[in-house]
This record gives C-alpha cells, sequence and structure tokens, in this order.
C-alpha cells in the first residue's frame, strides 16, 4: 500500500511536470507478469519513442519517479527497458483488477517527456489463507438438524481466476459444508448440523475447512474446526438400586444414621451434579422423623419414633441434578421399626365438642371420646375420668369410648363457656397418665327480658319549644347475647292519655332517644305519661317497659285576663264614690288573673293614666283603687282612671283597663265587697262568680286538710328532724313518702304560699295564695283554682291580708327527684 501510495504521488508530480513542456509524445503501454527477474526486458522504450540508440546517451535518456523505489532502469547502451527488482502486483495494487505501473521518460536537449504505462499481469503466487487456524464452535446436543453456523471466510490476494474459488470439507458424519455467495461475490462457507448430536457418545468433533483458488496450479488453505457439543440435560440420575432397606430402634437419637443412597448421571457440569431429597408425596410423619443430607443421601433421625403409631416407614427418595430443565431418578426406602415400651394414653375425640344450650336436658350428650394405649397387656388398659367436679360427667359406651353428657342444669349467664380437662390413665408400672383439655360454648337462649335501670323516668320541656327537639334517651340492658341482646325501642300508648302519645313524641328504635313531634301548650296539658318498650330480637322476643313523664313548663305566654271591674257592656267600667270621701277610701279593686303559672302569674296594678293623678292611687299587688287625698268641690266629678296590669314573666305581657269614676254628692254608700257583680250584669258574669265562690271553697278545705296533715307529721316526728320545720321566718314541711311540700315564699310585699301533695307518679295537688299586709279584708279570694297530676302546676293565687308583723323570709332551696330533667 505504501507502494501505491508512492505510485500516485509520482505520477501526481509527472502530470504537473508534463505541462513545463509543449512538446508531449504519445504514451506508451507494456503488459509484464509479475514477479519477473531482475535484468529481465520489459521493452525497448528508446525505440518506441523514436530515439536513436546513438542520441541515447547524449540526450540523457532517463525515468523520471519521486518513489524511493526504482522497479524499472534503461539500458543506454540498447534503451532497453529492463527490470530493477522485484515485482508483487498484491503488494501495488491489492485486489484491484487492472494494475497499471506509469513511468515517465525524460530526454534532454531538447526536453521531452515520454509516458510508459505498465501493466501488472497477476500470476498464481498466493495460496487462500484464513485469519485464524483454528475455530471453536459450541453446539448443544439438541440443535435443530438443519440448524447453519457460519464460518469465517478464508482470503486470497490474487485476482481473477487467480483468487479463491471453493471450499471442501473433511469427511464427518453429522455435518456438511455449504457456501453462500454475497452480493459483492464474497463467498461465505456455513457448517450445517445433517445428523442428531449426543453429547454422550462424541463430545468433540474435529473438521477440517479448505479453501481453494481457480489458478492453473491450484493453491489451497486450511482451518481446523473443533465443534464441542455443549451438554444439555437429557439424563436423569439413577440409584445403584431400586430398593432400599434397614431397621432402626424406636428409641434411636436424634441425628442417628439409618442408610445412604447413591445415584449418578451420564451428564457433565451442573447437569451432572445430583441433590437428594424426599420423594414429591412424602407423608409428614416420615419428613417430622427423618431427614436426607441433599450432598450426600444420608438419611438420619430428627424425630421421635414409635412403634405403636407406625411400625414401618415406606417413602421415595428422589435424586435431582442441577440441570435446566433439571431431571430426577427416584428409588424407595422401606425402614422397619423395633418396639419398646414407651406409650402413655390416648384420647381422640371422636366428634369435636359441640356447643349446647342452656336450655339443654340433663343427659343432653356434648362429645364423643375414644381412649388407646398403643401398648399391649396392662399397659394398654385405660382409664378416663374427669379431672374437677363440673356440670358434665362420662358415660361409658363400649371398649374404651365414652360420651361426654350435661350433668345438671347450664346457665350461660353464669358461665359462657367450660374447660373440660380429661384425664386417662393405663394400669402400666408405673402408670402413665395423658390429659386433654377440650372446649365446651354454652349457647344463649333468650331467657332474659330486657331491663331499664329505673322504673320510670321524669323529663322537663318547655312549652313552645319547636318541635323535633330531643328529650332524653332511654337505655335498657339484656344480658342475653347476640340478637337475644340486640334492642329496639318503641313508643306505647297509655290509656291515661287523651291522645296517643305517638302523635306527640317519636323514638329512635336503635339508641332510645325521645323527639318531640310538636310544640306544646302549658296552659292545655302539662303532663304525658309515655310507655317505652324495649324489645329483643330473640325468638320468642322478650321485652321491658320504661314509663317516661314528661312535664310541660310554663312560659310567660299568656296576657293577664281582668275579672274585675267586669266591662261585659262595654270598654269601660264604671264606678260611683261620694264627694265626701276622705284619703284613703277604697274606690274599687281590680282583679285580674293570668292563664299561666308561677311567677309569670303573679300580678301587678299599676296607675297608667288618670284625669288627675293626684287623686288616686292603685295597690301595686291588690289593685285596690283608694284616693289619695279627701275628694274636694273643685274635682271634676267625672274621673277616668287607665289603670296597666303586668305580670312577672320574662318577656312582661300586660293589659289595661279603663274605670270611669262618677263622683257624686249626697252618694253615702260604701262599696262593702269588690266580689258583687253589678245588677246589670249578665247570666255569664254570675256563673263565674259561682266558679269562683265553690273553687274558693274547695281550695281552702284542701288548705285545712293539709295544715292539719302538716301539724300532725310534725308531732310524730324527732324535735331535731329536718323533714318538719315550722318557723315564724318560713315554713317548709316535706314527706319523703308523699313528697308534701308546703312552702312560704315572699316577693317584695307579697307573701305566698306554695303547698304541693301526693307522689311523682299519682295525683298530686298543688295552689297558692297571695298574702297581702295591706288589704282590708281578711277574707280569701280565689285567683286561679287547679288540681292536675303534676306536683309542679301552676301555683293557684289567693289574695288575703295579713299583718306584716307575722312573717319573715328566708331563701328556699328546691329539690328535683332522681331522674328529673329539664328541656
Amino acid at each position: 500500500m505504501r507502494r501505491i501510495r508512492m505510485w500516485k504521488r509520482a505520477a501526481i508530480w509527472l502530470f504537473c511536470f508534463s505541462l513545463l513542456w509543449h512538446n508531449t509524445e504519445a504514451q506508451i503501454r507494456y503488459t509484464i507478469p509479475e514477479e519477473l527477474n531482475e535484468g529481465s526486458v520489459v521493452g525497448n522504450v528508446a525505440k518506441d519513442i523514436g530515439l536513436d540508440i546513438s542520441d541515447i546517451a547524449n540526450r540523457k535518456l532517463r525515468i523520471a519517479s519521486d518513489s524511493s523505489t526504482q522497479y524499472f532502469s534503461v539500458d543506454t547502451r540498447t534503451g532497453e527497458l529492463v527490470v530493477n527488482g522485484r515485482i508483487d502486483r498484491e503488494a501495488l495494487c491489492g485486489q484491484s483488477g487492472s494494475c497499471l505501473m506509469p513511468l515517465q521518460i525524460v530526454i534532454e536537449n531538447p526536453l521531452q517527456l515520454h509516458r510508459v504505462d505498465i501493466e501488472i499481469q497477476d500470476i498464481n503466487d498466493n495460496a487462500p489463507h484464513f485469519p485464524t487456524k483454528e475455530t471453536i464452535l459450541k453446539i448443544a446436543e439438541n440443535v435443530a438438524l438443519g440448524a447453519r453456523f457460519p464460518l469465517e471466510s478464508a482470503e486470497d490476494l490474487d485476482v481473477g481466476k487467480n483468487s479463491l474459488s471453493s471450499y471442501a470439507l473433511s469427511n464427518n458424519a453429522v455435518f456438511r459444508l455449504n457456501v453462500k455467495t454475497l452480493e459483492d461475490g464474497k463467498k461465505v462457507p456455513e457448517l450445517i448440523v445433517d445428523k442428531p448430536l449426543d453429547r454422550e457418545k462424541q463430545s468433540m468433533y474435529k473438521i477440517i475447512l479448505t479453501a481453494l483458488d481457480g489458478g492453473d496450479l491450484v493453491k489451497s488453505g486450511t482451518s481446523l474446526i473443533q465443534v464441542f457439543v455443549q451438554d444439555i440435560n437429557d439424563n436423569e440420575p439413577k440409584f445403584e438400586q431400586s430398593q432400599y432397606k434397614a431397621s432402626v430402634l424406636e428409641s434411636a437419637q436424634f441425628g442417628s444414621n439409618i442408610l445412604s443412597v447413591k445415584a449418578t448421571d451420564l451428564d457433565e457440569g451442573l447437569n451432572g451434579e445430583i441433590r437428594y431429597y424426599f420423594g414429591a408425596r412424602t407423608p409428614d410423619s416420615v419428613r417430622k422423623s427423618f431427614n436426607i443430607n441433599d450432598e450426600t443421601g444420608e438419611i438420619t433421625v430428627i424425630g421421635k419414633l414409635d412403634y405403636e403409631v407406625t411400625k414401618l416407614y415406606s417413602f421415595d427418595v428422589c435424586a435431582k441434578d442441577k440441570g435446566s430443565p433439571e431431571q430426577e431418578g427416584h428409588s424407595s426406602v422401606r425402614l422397619h421399626i423395633i418396639d419398646e415400651n414407651d406409650n402413655v394414653p390416648e384420647i381422640i375425640l371422636t366428634s369435636l365438642p359441640s356447643p349446647v344450650s342452656e336450655n339443654a336436658t340433663v343427659g343432653t350428650v356434648v362429645a364423643l371420646i375414644n381412649v388407646k394405649d398403643l401398648d399391649s397387656g396392662d399397659n394398654g388398659k385405660v382409664h378416663l375420668n374427669l379431672s374437677a367436679r363440673l356440670p358434665f360427667k362420662l358415660k361409658p359406651a363400649f371398649d374404651n369410648h365414652y360420651s361426654l353428657i350435661t350433668d345438671s342444669v347450664l346457665d350461660r349467664e353464669t358461665i359462657a363457656e367450660y374447660n373440660i380437662e380429661l384425664v386417662a390413665t393405663d394400669s402400666g408400672v408405673p402408670s402413665l397418665k395423658t390429659t386433654k383439655t377440650i372446649n365446651v360454648k354454652v349457647l344463649d337462649i333468650n331467657d332474659n327480658p330486657p331491663f331499664f335501670s329505673q322504673s320510670s323516668i321524669i323529663v322537663y320541656i318547655k312549652e313552645n319549644s319547636p318541635p323535633g327537639a330531643s328529650l332524653f334517651s332511654v337505655s335498657a340492658s339484656d344480658i342475653d347475647q347476640d340478637k337475644n341482646a340486640f334492642l329496639s325501642y318503641s313508643i306505647l300508648d297509655l290509656s291515661s292519655n287523651h291522645m296517643p302519645a305517638s302523635s306527640y313524641f317519636y323514638i329512635n328504635s336503635e339508641n332510645g332517644t325521645i323527639y318531640s313531634m310538636s310544640s306544646f301548650d302549658y296552659e292545655k296539658v302539662k303532663r304525658f305519661s309515655v310507655a317505652v318498650q324495649a324489645k329483643d330480637r330473640g325468638s320468642p322476643s322478650l321485652s321491658s317497659n320504661v314509663t317516661v313523664h314528661v312535664f310541660i313548663l310554663d312560659q310567660n305566654d299568656n296576657v293577664p285576663s281582668i275579672i274585675y271591674p267586669s266591662a261585659v257592656t262595654g270598654s269601660v267600667a264604671h264606678q260611683r264614690m261620694p264627694r265626701s270621701a276622705k284619703a284613703g277610701h277604697l274606690v274599687t279593686k281590680v282583679t285580674a288573673v293570668d292563664a299561666d303559672s308561677g311567677h309569670n302569674a303573679w300580678i301587678f296594678y299599676r296607675l297608667a293614666e288618670a284625669t288627675d293623678a293626684s287623686l288616686f292611687n292603685v295597690n301595686l299587688h291588690t289593685g285596690e283603687v283608694r284616693t289619695k287625698r279627701s275628694v274636694s268641690e273643685q274635682d271634676d266629678s267625672s274621673q277616668r282612671l287607665l289603670i296597666e296590669i303586668k305580670d312577672n314573666g320574662e318577656p312582661i305581657q300586660s293589659t289595661t283597663v279603663t274605670v270611669d269614676i262618677l263622683i257624686e254628692d249626697g252618694f253615702h254608700e260604701p262599696i262593702s265587697d269588690y266580689r258583687k257583680i253589678r245588677p246589670e250584669a249578665d247570666k255569664k258574669t254570675g256563673k263565674i262568680t259561682l266558679y269562683l265562690i265553690i273553687s274558693l271553697a274547695s281550695v281552702s278545705l284542701l288548705c285545712l286538710m293539709t295544715f292539719f296533715i302538716l301539724l300532725v307529721k310534725c308531732a310524730r316526728g324527732s324535735s331535731g328532724s329536718s323533714s318538719c320545720c315550722i318557723k315564724r321566718s318560713n315554713y317548709a314541711y316535706s314527706n319523703p313518702n308523699r313528697n308534701l311540700q308546703i312552702q312560704l315564699n315572699s316577693d317584695g310585699p307579697i307573701k305566698y304560699v306554695e303547698v304541693l301533695g301526693g307522689d311523682m307518679m299519682s295525683q298530686s295537688q298543688s295552689f297558692g295564695s297571695y298574702l297581702s299586709p295591706m288589704s282590708e279584708f281578711s277574707d280569701f279570694t280565689l285567683v286561679k283554682p287547679s288540681s292536675t297530676t303534676n306536683f309542679t302546676d301552676t301555683l293557684n293565687v289567693l289574695d288575703a291580708s295579713l299583718p306584716d308583723s307575722a312573717w319573715t323570709f328566708e331563701s328556699q332551696q328546691m329539690h328535683y327527684p332522681k331522674g328529673t330533667r329539664f328541656m
């Protein structure tokens, strides 16, 4: 290649040099074979360029070249071009089909340049050769027939027919040769598998691949192909024996060697490495008692052997190689156990213990039990007993079989399950025994109804509360289990209610929360008794009830109503008085009532407007209208008073009444009783008066009876008892059996008595009386009679006069029963 580059540079230099001359002769071409001997004549160049022999020396004919190697020279005597050294076409032109060597002939005096092309023809002087003399192929023995393996191509530096022509393969019984020609004409040999391979028969093949050229004298080159047949795991391990036999004492110690198994594998490498295992279907009893060493095949004892349990162990062993896929071989092993006396009795449950219902009859079978001892003689005779006294006993059936039965009545709520220990003892010397504990569960039956912690519940709710308010949550318990203890709540209607309780209340069936379904009016209804039922889901279901007393608390939602003076005939009440009236003269008395109760029903009177405010005064508490001064002649004979009546609630409710007073001369009749009704009052006013008289008599009688009972109770009680107390300052009575209370309280100048009597759950009476120190009358005036089932119902107001000095007051503390809830 170096020479080629040199010739190329020389050709370029000569081309440039020829441009310097205007006179350039035609080209001359010679053809010679390569490898001519030195001195061989190529041609007479002087003659061919038309130069006389005599002029060769004078004109200095020479070859111009920039190459360091001169392959040719000119004989100056004859003008012949002769070979000056060895010419190797392959070195000059490589694999090129045409090989031309350009020469520049220079003649001086005058200067001329001639070109001579020498074509070097190839001769078969190179043999085909392989880049490597030895090729190694690794072919798996399970290769498919017809598989092709490309081989390394040979090279031949010659060209044309002298180049590489064909390949040949040495004789063998497995492979054949195929030559594939590529698009560029290159021939590539392929080794084809023609017969099956078997590494175990022949693991390696040596094959000679020969490359031949096409010269007249054929040259060749060879390469050794070594084919190594790679092993596949096509041979399974084989045991030396098809069955192994041995005997071992049942008392053999851990690690005792019994026997060794051995297998061989014709494969090699990992395919021939063997590991030993128990067979796939080897029982767990064998795996727990014996172990096989996976490398050596030794079988050793790893567990306790028992002749009475297993007299003979028969199992398979497996030898596996490490190939992929792995192969395995099998053999069987029979191990005979030599008996020794070492067994304890055994307790066997013929049937698992069944859960037993708590209402099961005595003698119900719970479990079937079998006992045995694998020893013989007395050592095999077994007795079975219970370790503790329980409501169960063993009933013998037949040989070594027993029934576990109930011996008394069961109660799951007392004991929910039993752990029964069975003891089996043999008759050997020394005696051996074994124990076994079985668990017997007691099944629940619905034999306990739900129960409430209280027999009744008291709940308070304000009147006018919006519907949907949560009142209270009742809760019951059931000591049964599962669905027998799953409770649901419902409301039952009581016959004592005028309307169904379910119309007013709703209960959440799951958590027992009671909600109101409507708004309540204290003045219409003061108490509801609601029966709540808790019912389980047993079969049959059981239930229990609790009564919830719902008391409506009064709110100040009623305006005071005027009773006297009556304004039936018009909007203004008319009164008369003498002009001779002095200061403090009682003109009239305004009386009003409030449908509310307690503090909401306290009435206060106030003079809002007057024709002459200096003449009249209205008592704040009694409603009495009196003169503040003597009537004079200058006073107008017609006086109009606007009196405002207010209650003590929050917010305050009020109303007004207008009283016209006619001052007359010569009118001397005093108003002896404000309860007289004017003759012109209609029948309705007379009825009201009658009702007031009847109510006054009833309440008075009840008051006298109450005071009498109070005195009797106090007389019987101890002197230091706190349940009875009579004081000038405050009077209160309480009976734990009847919950009777009498309280005297005050609100400014107003003194009032509260009498509460009766059980919580029974009919009770409550009334109140206002006592004014300013009244001139000593009789009682009924304001609002009441008889109700609620011990906190509205107080009845009685109007009476008592001396101020007769009473002093102390604060009172209210006590509410347990279970009371305010809403």
